[in-house]
């Protein structure tokens, strides 16, 4: 099929789950779309069972068509960064930046570590060979939580602001680590040789590099911004900077989601503040709040229609089951271990770790990374593990988010925590 066709078919696909959902379920939409569209992805399964093999054959190849790698991580994921850090306070970012910055850095590397560990004893006991550095791998492109997920699961979930803040703030930063960890494991695996220096370097370059890049090209935006008063056009020179920006960046081999994250904070705050009227800024919110919608709405239905196209065996299936709660307790420690050093220094609610951890959903941008690698063995058995946690995180955490913060001792702390 035409991209056009497979475009016209996964929005019409999109927005007729959307319908059922709001209508029937009564669901947050893109939870909602996502597990329609696993029921219906198990239901063309089910044809295929019963030698009813076109429509389930005709389905598989019409999603093995869609490249969602590079439709998620070169294309929708710089509009729903943007969108996510448009409306993202920077003060109260900064105001916590401490906790943000250690549980982007340091505890996505944690995690990173230890669901590997872990991974390689849960592979083991399910039988499967799987090479050391492959667990790695997994851990590594497991280890970020998903801010496209995060940030929908926590416009319902009513938790305090102070909390939100930093799971927001660290999902939408940690990123460039785990790109870092992910490319320095997959260039071992390859050959390559993995030094500390190294290491250094190429986290100077994707992190710091995507910083200074966002920091320039949201500044030159601002500027052209202020010397307008049209919202059309400044509507467009958003659009330039999301997808110009993010092809710059990912040319110049640095950190294209940060460089966006950052853009989107300055022209959050700074330029919606000085460099728009009401009436501009008005119709920029309704712009990104509706692109943010309708780009969620095809992300989540291409992650349960992901399903059409995953072998899951038994042991693999295993493997999956054992590796949820893997995570989450390289989640709990990830999180626990950096609260742990700062609360001599800032005041913490009783139950913050649990909701940290908890509340660190995965999503497309790990479904995103297994995609990325060559085709064999090891990435089947990885796309299909990595697939069964993100389906538990999103259906399972995301839904029940608000009840567990309910159900916790977490109050707002009585003075600033950091």
């Amino acid at each position: 099929m035409e991209i056009l066709d497979i475009a016209a078919l996964l929005l019409t696909l999109a927005a007729v789950f959307s319908y059922l959902n709001h209508r029937f379920i009564r669901l947050p939409t893109t939870i909602g779309i996502m597990l329609i569209a696993i029921v219906m992805s198990l239901a063309l399964l089910l044809l295929d069972r019963l030698q009813v093999t076109d429509v389930y054959s005709a389905a598989c190849r019409l999603f093995a068509s869609v490249d969602f790698d590079e439709t998620l991580l070169h294309g929708m994921l710089s509009f729903l960064l943007f969108a996510g850090a448009l409306h993202v306070n920077l003060d109260d970012l900064l105001r916590h930046k401490w906790v943000i910055g250690l549980l982007a850095t340091a505890g996505v590397a944690l995690s990173a570590l230890l669901v590997g560990v872990l991974a390689a004893i849960v592979f083991s006991l399910a039988g499967i060979a799987m090479p050391f550095l492959y667990a790695l791998l997994f851990g590594a492109l497991i280890a970020p939580t998903d801010p496209v997920a995060v940030l929908s699961m926590l416009k319902t979930a009513g938790i305090p602001r102070s909390l939100e803040v930093k799971i927001a703030g660290e999902s939408l930063f940690n990123d460039g680590v785990a790109v870092v960890a992910f490319l320095m494991v997959l260039g071992a695996i390859r050959g390559g040789s993995v030094t500390l220096p190294g290491m250094a370097l190429l986290f100077i370059q994707e992190v710091g590099g995507g910083i200074v890049f966002g920091l320039a090209a949201g500044w030159v935006c601002y500027l052209m911004l202020k010397s307008v008063d049209n919202y059309q056009v400044e509507i467009l020179l958003t659009l330039a900077l999301v997808m110009g920006g993010y092809a710059l960046a990912d040319a110049l081999h640095l950190s294209g989601p940060i460089a966006i994250v950052v853009a989107g904070l300055l022209i959050g705050n700074r330029g919606r503040l000085l460099a728009m009227s009401p009436g501009t800024r008005g119709h920029l919110d309704s712009f990104w709040e509706l692109m943010d919608e309708f780009l969620n709405a095809i992300l989540f239905l291409l992650i349960g229609l992901e399903i059409l196209v995953i072998s899951i065996s038994r042991p693999v299936l295993l493997a999956g089951l054992l590796l949820i709660p893997a995570v989450l307790l390289a989640r709990l420690a990830s999180i626990g271990l950096p609260v742990l050093l700062l609360r001599s220094f800032f005041a913490f609610s009783p139950g913050v770790v649990s909701i940290l951890t908890w509340g660190g959903l995965r999503g497309g941008i790990s479904v995103a990374l297994v995609l990325s690698l060559p085709a064999g063995a090891e990435r089947d058995t990885l796309l299909a593990v990595t697939y069964i946690v993100v389906v538990f995180s999103i259906l399972v955490q995301g839904l029940t988010l608000k009840r567990f913060f309910a159900a916790s001792p977490l109050k707002e702390p009585a003075k600033p925590d950091n």
